[in-house]
């Protein structure tokens, strides 16, 4: 088939499925797509790379940027503020039920000040800053949970095709060629193996939890489509991950499959404070095994892979010989500039992560950073459990990711940006009622008679007898 008959397939499928989907739902705001789109490029590439890539060194394109990138950014992020303030959105009511995450987002924008590149710091945080404003338009929404599962299907519809078709008719934009090894992986709509992996983990998680939850409705004729489709995508999610060769990503979707399975299960439901207690356990038992035993070392020799887990562990080495400040780090996304990239390179090969999210959290915010990142980590899994009783279709879904995020970033990077950074945020960030809107049943899941905006949180009035 030529390429261009394979793009133009590609597009009928895509606005077919946009137009005609079985699981679309009219009650969802147009403003949806502002995120989508915000999605659409952390999951993928930069419209500037889209668009014929950047120009100039690779250590000048970190530090510089682009400007087609910066314009697209601020324009998504002005849109996000008007679509905010046109809902009356409550920041009080989000700062008071955030607080961990505003004070680990101030520290950060606090770091500018002892950065070695302060105005490039700046620009990041405030870049960054963007990702949680399309969070709260989504959180937002009238109907909360199907926005997050119309934001979810429509990013999967428009990227798990369009790496399939990248894959096998563009090899040009798809292949990458590893900087180790010197073979070629297949990077679909991304820019790398790992970004693909990434992809597929939350398609993968996504197409999975809407069928558990929808299973319970098979006959219905119109829930009968919607598993079809979602049984095709799981189909192409798993071969596009097959592809990607993606360990991390491969072992992270069996664990978050198993989560949702699990807290759906009637075991979960008698005994939920063993879960609750069981899971952070086994990530920490998990940390002792792989740092004391190297347990991750041996399980990857095991299966055949680097024991050094591609070198990473070169990587690791690498950085922490980095001359930083232990307690407040380089300064916010500073670390990856100037004379300690160039060092980096000459010790570690051209890497510019430290594949490891908690690693690289410590050398740009040092451990005043990595403790308030923990800090929301346990806040957010607060919270989780409490929609886990009030929403548990939300729940589930909030707990597996977040369970995947422990472990993804024990050998890659997500907690600076990115599709599953952003989908963890969709599960713990609580958003207050609307102060216009009378309150309303966001789910229609729960018999609850009163709900709160904070993602479809039952709240308690301050006076219920009034």
């Amino acid at each position: 088939m030529p390429p261009t008959l394979a793009l133009l397939l590609w597009l009928i499928l895509l606005l077919g499925l946009l137009s005609f989907d079985p699981a679309k739902d009219s009650r969802v705001s147009a403003a949806l797509w502002v995120p989508l789109i915000w999605m659409f490029i952390a999951a993928s590439r930069l419209p500037s790379q889209w668009l014929g890539g950047t120009t100039g060194t690779v250590a000048s394109v970190l530090e510089d940027g682009n400007p087609l990138d910066r314009s697209i950014d601020l324009f998504l992020i002005l849109l996000a503020i008007a679509i905010l303030m046109s809902r009356s959105f409550n920041w009080g009511g989000f700062f008071a039920r955030n607080i961990v995450l505003i004070a680990f987002l101030s520290f950060a924008l606090l770091s500018v000040l002892w950065s070695d590149f302060p105005f490039v710091s700046f620009k990041r945080w405030f870049r960054d800053i963007g990702q949680y404003l399309m969070i709260l338009v989504v959180l937002s929404d009238a109907q909360p949970l199907e926005a997050v599962r119309t934001l979810l299907r429509r990013l999967s519809y428009l990227l798990i095709p369009l790496s399939i078709v990248l894959n096998k008719y563009y090899l040009g934009m798809s292949r990458q060629y590893d900087s180790w090894t010197g073979t070629f992986t297949l990077s679909g709509a991304t820019t790398s193996k790992n970004m693909l992996g990434a992809l597929c983990l939350v398609s993968g998680l996504f197409f999975l939890w809407d069928t558990v939850e929808r299973w319970r409705d098979r006959k219905d004729r119109r829930t009968r489509r919607i598993l079809m489709v979602n049984v095709a995508f799981m189909a192409m999610t798993l071969w596009l991950l097959s592809l990607s060769n993606s360990a991390t990503s491969s072992v992270c979707l069996m664990i978050g499959c198993l989560v949702i399975l699990a807290a759906r299960s009637k075991t979960f439901k008698r005994h939920p404070g063993f879960f609750k207690a069981m899971i952070p356990a086994g990530f920490c038992l998990f940390l002792i095994l792989a740092l004391g035993f190297d347990l991750t070392g041996q399980l990857a020799g095991q299966v055949g892979r680097d024991s050094t887990l591609t070198d990473r562990t070169t990587i690791w080495t690498a950085v922490l010989s980095m001359d930083t400040n232990s307690l407040v780090g380089t300064g916010y996304e500073s670390f990856w500039l100037g004379p300690r990239l160039e060092r980096v390179w000459q010790l570690a090969g051209h890497v510019n992560e430290a594949h490891n999210g908690y690693l690289e959290v410590y050398l740009n915010l040092g451990l005043i950073g990595l403790v308030l990142l923990i800090g929301f980590l346990i806040s957010g899994y607060r919270a989780i459990w409490k929609r886990i009783v009030s929403l548990p279709a939300l729940g589930s879904l909030s707990l597996a990711v977040w369970t995947v995020v422990l472990f993804y970033n024990v050998t890659e990077a997500a907690f600076k940006g990115g599709l599953l950074w952003l989908t963890f945020l969709l599960g713990v960030i609580a958003v207050p009622v609307r102060a216009t809107e009378r309150v309303q049943d966001v789910g229609a899941l729960s018999n609850v008679k009163t709900t709160s905006r904070v993602s479809g949180l039952p709240l308690e009035p301050a006076n219920r007898r009034a």
